[in-house]
């Protein structure tokens, strides 16, 4: 049980390896690139229900204890991430066998995937602060050289807005590890947190996890460190974007709440700053999202948006908000992968990224209607899907510890956000094409119209699931969020006898 922490991240390494070892012959790239998300999936399920069935698991590298030597640790939280991980790879995988052209296969799409893959999959893995930092510029450097594959002008001009402010946060985390280091000489994040309990200078623990705080917020995107996000996802291939959109800010969310659950848990400072934010950010999300006529980059708006509900069940920090904000970066991860996946569908369709110059798609296509309509509006938090629950847990929350103005700024945001899902809706799929902007839409095969529409419903179908079955995967959220306000059931499952 104890090398089940490793799995994915040697199946992504062996994926890997195994690209790079057939660089020449892109028909045994895609063999392993197809495999492996099957592998993959497999065994971030397996991790998963170990975990569920047997708590936290523990892997100490080479034999050596914790602090000393390098440790992977896998909580409920972790290993919800890392199934989502899995499920989001395999779709989004089989997704791009037939959206990635054959250049961008040959300049390393595979192998840049699944260093991305194995990137976040070491993140939401390690117990070291510093590895997490190291997994962290795995998934930059990845993300970046997936983000200029294709070489236009845009793309480089998008690009690097996206490295230069997440460099920012790579020198503003170094910093803060650097002097954390200097002052308790562990980075082991359970040894950590049992040193700072105790440590004399409070003040100065607080400035600097405040400091991490800000690096990981520019990570996940939160107001006003945002702003690399709508300049970038929309510039690049739609199963580039789609993986970003799911999975890249989630991993900053991850750390927030291993940064305010473990290392200082409940700073009612940092806490009051991170539930302000979450409303700016919750807002001017929404209000970007409403401007556009860009499919993927309204899209995009809406991720930062939606952030800001998981960032505020962080900051109300109660067993039920924590849970809530489990559940919605579980619902949020789905369905926003899908639309990502969906607006390529119907941009390939229609020849057109502006939504004004789509339409037809209901009398055309009514089975993409139907797949778009069960994600947006979950989006959106319409009653039965994914969405409404977690934000009816995240309201619950927010009124019942007295958060009125958080609780009403959700509300209106939410019904910003259907009216963006709305504008989508008679845009792209009600309304007839405009006649100035007419052109003959092309179909997909039937090969190519399986391996693109089967990652669209099975993602559907989970949105589904969640939606009409909401109670069993609240109980897992539940778990894990009990999990995370007893960081010492997480001490003690690293450090063993050191922790007393």
């Amino acid at each position: 049980m104890n090398w089940l922490p490793l799995l994915p991240l040697l199946i992504c390494f062996l994926i890997v390896m195994l690209n790079c070892l057939s660089w020449r012959y892109l028909y045994f790239q895609k063999i392993f690139h197809i495999v492996g998300t099957f592998l993959l999936l497999f065994s971030t399920g397996v991790l998963f229900f170990t975990v569920l069935q047997h708590g936290i698991i523990v892997t100490q590298v080479g034999s050596y204890p914790a602090p000393f030597g390098i440790v992977f640790v896998i909580d409920m939280l972790s290993a919800i991430l890392l199934l989502i991980t899995g499920i989001i790879g395999f779709c989004v995988g089989i997704y791009a066998v037939n959206d990635i052209n054959v250049w961008r296969q040959k300049l390393g799409f595979y192998v840049a995937y699944w260093i991305l893959l194995m990137g976040i999959c070491g993140a939401f893995s390690t117990g070291d602060l510093f590895n997490l930092y190291v997994w962290f510029e795995v998934m930059l450097v990845s993300s970046f050289i997936l983000m200029v594959l294709g070489n236009r002008k845009i793309q480089l001009d998008g690009t690097m807005k996206y490295v230069s402010l997440n460099l920012i946060a790579t020198i503003l985390m170094l910093l803060a590890i650097a002097m954390l280091y200097a002052m308790v000489g562990t980075l082991n994040m359970a040894d950590l947190a049992a040193k700072l309990k105790n440590y004399p200078l409070p003040g100065t623990i607080t400035s600097i996890v405040l400091l991490l705080a800000i690096a990981f917020s520019i990570k996940a995107a939160l107001f006003p460190l945002y702003f690399w996000l709508p300049t970038s996802y929309h510039i690049t291939s739609v199963t580039s974007s789609a993986i970003f959109a799911g999975m890249l800010t989630k991993v900053g969310v991850y750390a927030l709440i291993r940064l305010m659950t473990l290392i200082l848990p409940g700073s009612h400072y940092i806490l009051s700053l991170l539930l302000f934010s979450a409303g700016l950010t919750m807002l001017t999300g929404v209000l970007g999202a409403a401007s556009q006529y860009h499919f993927r980059r309204l899209l995009s708006f809406h991720i930062i948006s939606q952030i800001g509900y998981m960032v505020m069940g962080l900051a109300i920090y109660t067993p039920m908000a924590l849970a809530g904000a489990v559940f919605y970066i579980v619902h949020h991860i789905i369905v926003k992968t899908n639309l990502f996946l969906i607006s390529g569908v119907c941009c390939q369709l229609g020849k057109s990224s502006d939504i004004r110059k789509l339409g037809g798609f209901y009398q055309k296509y009514p089975y993409l209607s139907l797949l778009f309509f069960i994600p947006a509006f979950s989006l959106a938090g319409v009653p039965p899907f994914s969405g409404f629950w977690g934000k009816l847990i995240l309201l619950k929350s927010a009124l019942i510890s007295s958060h009125y103005v958080i609780a009403v700024v959700s509300l209106l945001v939410s019904l910003l956000t259907l009216y963006s899902m709305t504008k989508i809706w008679i845009q792209v799929f009600w309304k007839e094409q405009p006649s100035a902007y007419e052109v003959n839409t092309v179909s997909l095969s039937k090969s190519k119209s399986f391996s693109i529409l089967l990652p669209i419903i099975v993602l559907a179908l989970i949105t589904l699931m969640i939606g009409f079955f909401p109670q069993p995967f609240f109980q897992v959220m539940l778990q894990a969020s009990e999990q995370l306000l007893h960081p010492e059931w997480y001490i003690d499952a690293v450090l063993g006898e050191r922790s007393l």
